[in-house]
């Protein structure tokens, strides 16, 4: 006898729960667009060992999309914007070169940066693999 009066009651609340939610206006927050490109980290000086990779990826292409040539001074770094310009010193001999990021790396996390050969040349260190660096990333033009 109960469930009979219970069922009406159920059938009532859910006709009643589907016209409300079947009128009743979604109000959704707008989300913002993200940027076109991403913010640059905040760099600008870095320290820690750096090495170099060459002849066995030259022309093959590189995270920025372009050929990687192992003569230019370019470099792979994990976070820096493509395109951005960094003054790398060898602390152990004093030698600098300035270098473009157009690669991701390094693969191996006690590394900071991945030279190209000819940046790794300028500075001495194709010999030792690494060497202990200083990097300033430099303002855009």
């Amino acid at each position: 006898m109960r469930e009979l009066q219970i069922r009406p009651l159920l059938c009532c609340l859910l006709v009643a729960g589907l016209l409300t939610s079947c009128t009743r206006q979604h109000v959704s927050t707008p989300v913002p667009s993200p940027p076109a490109t991403p913010p640059a980290p905040e760099l600008s000086v870095q320290y820690g060992l750096a090495s170099w990779y060459g002849r066995e990826r030259h022309g093959r292409h590189t995270a920025s999309g372009e050929l990687y040539d192992s003569t230019q001074l370019t470099a792979a770094h994990r976070t820096a914007r493509f395109g951005t310009y960094a003054r790398v010193t060898n602390l152990d001999n004093g030698r600098t070169v300035q270098v473009r990021i157009n690669d991701r790396g390094p693969a191996i996390a006690a590394y900071v940066l991945d030279l190209s050969y000819g940046a790794a040349r300028q500075l001495g260190m194709v010999h030792a693999g690494r060497a202990y660096v200083k990097i300033e990333f430099l303002p855009p033009d």
